[in-house]
């Protein structure tokens, strides 16, 4: 559960506030948040990592606040950025990050009640899944049309639209099904749906075009990984493969390696 919760709930906001900070500055046309303010929020991650590892001895309910307030702080500075740049459209990055605050609350107060937190991991991997899909579906094809525009004609991604719309409803319902029940062989075809319907949106942004150049078909590497672990996941909950390479797809493949890529 340590090694769960410090990956979702440590090392992932702390990517995930990286990139909230370098990007609202582009959406919003304001200054960043830097200097002390920043540093603040540093010093408020880092003493959650610490908490989390003298909880045995500060007690569950002071580790919940400090590490739980890090990410509430980042939404409510990101929010407050965003509303003031009337950057209204962009107000869903920060109702993804509030799942992710409720997931981690959630893996607290289930770890010390019920002595383990597969809901909390659940809804915490749920969370990053859908917001690599919501700004990897931006940046994939936006990226790889820029480089494309540059190559000889040729096929060019599909920009957002009704399609990717639909996908990301079919995957958060589907997600919702796998949070409540994981082994439910009809949440298994919830999950198939999804991993196919994000499949077919990765082909839509002509990754095979990008092969010559790695810094762009990393993303469509890094993506593919997402409809990669809806599939697997899926198996798991036909119970015809162990769960943990679906959910390794999702961590190590999509998060480990879209990290690296953006």
């Amino acid at each position: 559960d340590w090694h769960v919760h410090e990956m979702l709930y440590g090392f992932v906001p702390a990517i995930v506030t990286g990139f909230l900070f370098t990007a609202i500055p582009n959406w919003t046309k304001r200054l960043p948040v830097r200097g002390l303010p920043l540093f603040a929020l540093f010093l408020l991650w880092a003493t959650g990592r610490i908490a989390i590892f003298v909880s045995a001895w500060i007690g569950w309910l002071a580790t919940a606040v400090i590490d739980v307030g890090f990410l509430a702080v980042v939404a409510a500075v990101a929010a407050r950025e965003i509303v003031a740049g009337r950057n209204w459209r962009n107000l869903r990055v920060i109702g993804v990050v509030s799942i992710l605050i409720a997931g981690n609350a959630v893996f607290h107060l289930e770890a010390h009640y019920a002595g383990g937190a597969d809901y909390g991991a659940r809804i915490g991997l749920s969370a990053v899944i859908l917001l690599i899909s919501l700004v990897g579906g931006r940046i994939v094809p936006s990226f790889t049309h820029n480089w494309l525009a540059k190559q000889s004609p040729g096929r060019m991604p599909v920009s957002f639209g009704r399609y990717d719309a639909v996908t990301m409803l079919v995957s958060l319902l589907a997600l919702i099904g796998w949070i409540a029940q994981p082994y439910s062989p009809i949440i298994g075809f919830a999950l198939l749906a999804a991993g196919i319907a994000q499949a077919w949106r990765l082909a839509r942004w002509a990754g095979e075009r990008t092969i010559s150049s790695p810094i762009v078909l990393v993303l469509h590497v890094a993506y593919a990984f997402i409809p990669a672990g809806f599939l697997l996941l899926a198996f798991a909950a036909f119970g015809e493969i162990p769960r943990s390479a679906g959910i390794h797809a999702w961590t190590a493949g999509a998060t480990g390696t879209m990290v690296l890529a953006v």
